[in-house]
């Protein structure tokens, strides 16, 4: 019989051995044909990806301290059950001798490592008792060059730093009240606070869907910076308003609540299917269609139009630690050029004086500062409009010289961070 937490240890070192090697994204990992976690128990799958994604997040830090103890080159397949078993102890706080033991049995069950488990029972012993004072004094998990070259365009090396400590640390929950008058009674029930924009903010967060409120529809899971870009229109009640880019329906929920009506379009039927679930679940309306915005035609102009557009994702590494790893060196262009030309398909489809949001959880100024400067010099009809981030909760560092809205992890670092996000507000001249 296995020991407890065995299956689930060993799924989190496939986990990173996908990542790491294989550079794959959890996300796809997970809900893949062939996900790793297929034939775990629920309970399993969750510890499975909590661990890996605590690994990922500490990776460097936890490697600095597994090298103080190993001599020789490490095989690949010992050394993601090391780490494992390290971000146990090291950061997890796991007793010593359960973290070691499973780890020695996850060597002794693969042919690769079971000659090295006297190796691993050795080295662990040693991160045990020695490790947690030095990793303690270590910098955080630094991201890779590419990254941080992007990042540089928007943030001082110091500034940096603490991003990357905002993403070791990960991230809370935060929800989205349809109702806020709701939000105060959610508040008395769970160790929750309520942050300057409205969100409500879980410290520890349960079983989602067993909370106060979610079987009603009272409200959805949403970052705080995600919430941004739809309060950022002017008075939408009665508009007719384009949700371009719409799963996974947060942002819709969020227009459909301000009383717009909404139009929620994505090119993922698929992913579709889960806005209109937690349509039904909150409900709220909106028309749902699946279509490529670049060969869509509406059949009338909107009177606003919000573009979360694809992009990096590189803002939102608190929540997903894989991304620097499996896009270690990614190029930008194709994403460029697909969100310029959503852009420009969006700039066509507003009423005269109608309201265009641009927003994308990037901390990338290329996917940001660098489409609106590229926007300025198009033949087009919109015109930028400065955004007062103290109206949306925010402080007013949190926008820049241009009015637009800047987003960091780091912001709000000792209530939990954010995501980062880049919103840019437009009006059609015509």
């Amino acid at each position: 019989m296995a020991k407890p937490g065995l299956f689930a240890r060993e799924a989190a070192v496939r986990l990173l051995h996908a990542v790491l090697l294989e550079h794959r994204l959890l996300i796809d990992i997970v809900n893949g044909e062939d996900s790793l976690l297929i034939d775990l128990e629920p309970s399993e799958r969750a510890r499975a990806q909590s661990l890996a994604m605590t690994t990922l997040r500490n990776l460097g830090p936890i490697d600095i301290v597994l090298k103080k103890y190993l001599t020789k080159k490490t095989p690949f397949a010992l050394l993601n059950i090391l780490r494992v078993s390290a971000a146990e102890m090291l950061v997890d706080g796991i007793a010593a001798h359960a973290a070691v033991d499973s780890a020695v049995t996850m060597a002794k069950r693969k042919h690769k490592t079971a000659h090295l488990k006297d190796l691993t029972n050795a080295v662990l012993r040693k991160v045990a008792s020695e490790g947690i004072e030095v990793f303690k004094k270590l910098e955080p998990q630094e991201l890779p060059k590419a990254f941080r070259s992007q990042m540089a365009k928007i943030a001082t090396k110091e500034e940096i730093i603490r991003i990357e400590r905002s993403h070791q640390i990960g991230a809370p929950v935060d929800i989205s009240f349809k109702d806020i008058k709701k939000a105060k009674t959610f508040l008395e029930s769970y160790n929750g606070i309520m942050m300057p924009n409205g969100s409500v903010r879980l410290k520890r967060a349960g079983q989602i869907t067993e909370m106060n409120g979610f079987s009603d529809g009272d409200w959805w899971v949403q970052d705080l910076a995600a919430s941004i870009p739809a309060k950022c229109f002017n008075d939408l009640n009665g508009k007719k308003v384009l949700d371009l880019c719409a799963a996974p329906g947060g942002k819709t929920m969020q227009l459909a609540s301000m009383g717009a009506i909404v139009t929620a379009l994505d090119i993922s039927s698929k992913r579709l299917e889960r806005v209109k679930q937690n349509l039904d679940r909150t409900k709220l309306k909106a028309h749902c269609i699946a279509a490529d915005a670049l060969k869509w035609k509406p059949a009338e102009r909107f009177d606003a139009i919000l573009l979360d557009a694809p992009c990096s994702a590189s803002g939102t590494i608190r929540r997903h630690p894989d991304l620097p790893f499996a896009k270690e060196n990614f190029d930008l262009g194709e994403l460029l050029k697909l969100q310029r030309a959503l852009l420009l398909k969006a700039s066509g489809w507003l009423v005269p004086g109608g309201e265009l949001i641009y927003s994308t959880c990037s901390i990338f100024s290329a996917e940001g500062e660098g489409q609106v400067q590229w926007l300025s010099k198009q033949n087009n009809n919109l015109a930028p409009q400065k955004i007062d981030p103290t109206l949306l909760g925010l402080y007013e560092f949190m926008a820049n010289n241009d009015g637009q809205i800047r987003l960091r992890p780091d912001y709000f670092a000792d209530q939990g961070g954010m995501d980062g996000f880049f919103v840019a507000k437009f009006s059609n001249k015509n």
